[in-house]
């Protein structure tokens, strides 16, 4: 074990240090240059940001009918739709975390249809088990996560897994690992931190040995 800790520390020390490199060679005006295009990209994000708030995004929203869902779709390039029931107590449970990725994922439109209010819509997409969570992207259907079965099969699961299970659909922006669940990616970056600390901790030692 104290092996593979050394090994995952060098090789994250090794990347640190060739990033620093890279950027050591660069001069004044390859630094504004890449200062500009930051600025730039600042601006039209944040352009981007009040135009998808105009359309409802930010917010966690119930639709009326299914005419209000075709609306939405064609406006919006990423939608998550919660298909619901009033007496289904999991419904609720979705509700709390789509609420919290709706102001958290502005780039995503988050919204919710009571299925009794979709009968067309339920039956052509075949959505048989409640709560039922459709995602979509550019007009199309590209996954469901049906129940809780994916999310660990608990009712009190995070809002972090659900959220990585819709970004594996492209749906939401993701700056995380999509190959690992937040949990166990969380526990990789916790022995990463540890292995250099023990590296770190082996350095100080040599050195002392040295002066010594």
């Amino acid at each position: 074990m104290e092996q593979v800790l050394q090994q995952v520390a060098q090789t994250v020390e090794r990347q640190l240090d060739n990033e620093l490199d890279r950027l050591d060679a660069l001069d004044n005006s390859d630094l504004e240059a890449i200062r500009q295009q930051r600025i730039a990209e600042m601006k039209q994000r944040a352009k981007q940001k009040q135009e998808w708030l105009a359309m409802g995004h930010g917010e966690y929203s119930e639709l009326s009918d299914e005419k209000e869902f075709f609306t939405v779709c064609n406006k919006s390039e990423n939608v998550v739709c919660h298909f619901y029931r009033d007496d289904t107590p999991r419904c609720r449970i979705v509700d709390k975390h789509l609420r919290i990725l709706a102001a958290r994922h502005v780039e995503t439109r988050f919204v919710k249809l009571n299925v009794e209010r979709a009968p067309f819509l339920t039956a052509r997409l075949k959505v048989r088990i409640i709560p039922t969570i459709m995602l979509i992207k550019g007009n199309k259907t590209t996954d469901f996560i049906v129940g809780f079965t994916e999310l660990g099969n608990r009712d009190d699961f995070t809002t972090e897994i659900l959220e990585w299970r819709i970004a594996r659909s492209q749906v939401v922006e993701y700056s995380g690992d999509l190959t690992v669940p937040p949990a166990e990616a969380k526990k990789q970056r916790a022995l990463n931190i540890q292995a250099k600390k023990a590296v770190r901790g082996r350095a100080d030692s040599d050195s002392d040995l040295d002066s010594d």
